[in-house]
């Protein structure tokens, strides 16, 4: 039984050979791509398919390499969360600065692992990443029509934002909004805590888990996402707001 589906998006042979090689003896079942265009059609981004198909290999996972022909890995990784997928996202670069791992968080990656690396290092990532996928299960995609307004009070609310957690449905001024699984689990964490101030290491451990091993500045990059979704001005939050030196809290 196989143990998630990977699709390997990278354009060196010997890389990406032995990246297919290693996680299917692990147990995956792996898809190899060396360009970047192909990869949109096989994720199917470009529209060019019927709207009711569906691409014949969905990934639970997707290893992205940030240089490709014809597409680059940022502009693919930024397209795929246009399109609304929250499918996990390990980014491979040779560049290996804290600007280059920024960039890629910001686009939305979810993990940044910089060549030359080790196959080992790579399965535990991907092990780390297809976990904290299967922890929490994001909502359906909403239907065509607005849906019917709840009647019954959120169960967590502050001030104009409500959550319904059963539901994984969150209201802010009185229009849904849409949060990726994680974004929801920090608001929701917020929400039960108002006022206690979280750190990075803190909310890493709460959100990502404890065997997490990418960079801490994800939680930056979340937090603005969140804000972006929040707050009337994100530059200028009044609800999620940065305690210098110590972390984030809400209100």
């Amino acid at each position: 039984m196989s143990l998630g589906r990977v699709l390997v998006i990278e354009d060196e042979e010997l890389i990406r050979e032995t990246v297919a090689l290693t996680l299917t003896e692990e147990g995956y079942e792996v898809m190899t791509i060396a360009d970047g265009k192909m990869a949109l059609e096989i994720l199917q981004l470009q529209g060019t398919s019927p709207s009711d198909s569906k691409p014949e290999f969905q990934p639970d996972l997707v290893i992205l390499d940030l240089m490709l022909p014809n597409i680059n890995g940022l502009d693919l990784c930024r397209l795929l969360r246009r399109q609304g997928s929250s499918v996990p996202i390990l980014m491979l670069s040779a560049k290996g600065t804290e600007t280059d791992r920024v960039v890629g968080l910001e686009v939305g990656a979810d993990d940044y692992l910089t060549k030359p690396f080790g196959m080992r290092e790579l399965v535990a990532r991907c092990r780390a990443l297809l976990r904290r996928q299967q922890q929490f299960h994001p909502p359906s995609a909403a239907p065509s029509s607005p849906p019917s307004p709840t009647k019954a009070p959120p169960s967590l609310s502050y001030f104009d934002i409500g959550m319904y957690p059963e539901e994984c449905r969150v209201i802010v001024r009185d229009a849904e909004v849409n949060l990726s699984p994680k974004e929801f689990k920090l608001l929701e964490l917020f929400l039960r805590h108002p006022k206690r101030v979280w750190s990075r290491d803190q909310l890493l451990e709460r959100i990502w888990g404890h065997d997490f091993i990418g960079d801490s500045k994800t939680v930056d990059v979340h937090i603005r996402w969140l804000r972006e979704k929040l707050e009337l001005d994100p530059s200028h939050p009044i609800h999620l707001v940065t305690v210098r030196g110590f972390g984030y809290r809400l209100g």
